[in-house]
């Protein structure tokens, strides 16, 4: 369409929906202000919509704006994806991948895991994305993911590569001073517990397990996986943890073994359309051989393509 607006334009759009100012959202893409500014305008006209109002909070969207984000985010999603693809030759080993991952797999199990690939292959850069919200692998938010539950959408290529068991850990310094809990009752009777503030999904996997936990039991409430490790080591009360990870720090002391048992399911996936891609394809292998250990299986395991299954999103804890 002749006079169609330019990515340019959405681009900033969504940096002004984000972030609520035009002075942030320049600052982000290294604009001047006024640039910015010219950009939300252009697009407006182009658009014959308002799409954002000022208030003493700052730019508020409109129903407009909100309506145009989730196609200009599959927008910034698909030019991202043109990028990496661009980034190197489909047959050689170089050019960029989007990998993404929970938290806690990020930042305690893949550094060494994604040292040994790069020693490997140094002309392949690696893009880290960490969140507890599964991304689109569809929509090409990220070329490669680690899941710790089974993948739903289709079109994927997926690897199941074993459980990941997770256990009940305190402490040293906190058993010192508050004893060992002899039973689930006990625990959230007279415990100090760790756990989730926002995250309606996590509270409802664990009490699968048997533990009557809600909400109001938690001394300390973080959404962040990692923020409750960094808790239970310094000692503040009783977390979950995955035993792999607990079992690196001889001061965490393992809680109710026989009462708590829970696991996650670890998977390994990527668009089916990658899969001629060299180095998403040494990097996805390169992570089933070194996380399938990790996970309780071996890597033999040839990757399930998934049939048609609705798409599903949710916040799936690591």
């Amino acid at each position: 369409m002749a006079g169609a607006p330019g990515w340019d334009l959405y681009r900033s759009f969504l940096a002004v929906l984000r972030l609520g100012s035009l002075s942030a959202a320049a600052r982000e893409l290294d604009l001047t202000q006024p640039t910015l500014g010219r950009h939300v305008q252009d697009l407006e006209a182009s658009l014959g919509q308002t799409l954002f109002t000022r208030s003493q909070a700052g730019l508020m969207p409109t129903r407009a704006a909100l309506q145009l984000q989730p196609h200009a985010e599959a927008m910034a999603s698909a030019a991202s994806a043109l990028l990496r693809a661009a980034s190197g030759a489909l047959d050689e080993p170089e050019g960029s991948i989007r990998l993404t991952t929970s938290e806690i797999m990020g930042v305690e199990v893949l550094p060494p895991v994604l040292a040994a690939f790069r020693e490997a292959h140094p002309k392949i850069v690696i893009e880290l994305s960490l969140s507890n919200t599964n991304q689109d692998l569809l929509r090409r938010d990220a070329d490669i993911a680690v899941r710790m539950a089974r993948p739903t959408q289709s079109a994927l290529l997926a690897k199941r590569l074993g459980a990941v068991p997770v256990g009940l850990f305190a402490h040293r310094r906190y058993i010192a001073r508050h004893g060992m809990p002899l039973s689930l009752e006990d625990l959230v009777a007279h415990h100090t517990i760790i756990g989730f503030d926002a995250d309606a999904s996590a509270l409802r996997s664990f009490r699968q397990t048997g533990l009557p936990i809600t909400r109001d039991m938690f001394a300390f409430r973080s959404d962040s996986d990692h923020a409750q490790l960094a808790a239970l080591r310094t000692g503040f009360g009783i977390a979950g943890c995955q035993k792999r990870i607990a079992a690196r720090d001889p001061d965490l002391v393992p809680v109710l073994t026989n009462a708590f048992r829970f696991e996650l399911e670890m998977w390994l996936v990527m668009h089916e359309d990658l899969r001629a891609s060299r180095r998403v394809r040494l990097l996805y292998d390169h992570l089933a051989e070194a996380l399938s250990p990790y996970a309780g299986e071996p890597s033999s395991q040839a990757p399930e393509k998934l049939g048609k299954i609705p798409a599903a999103k949710g916040r799936r804890r690591g």
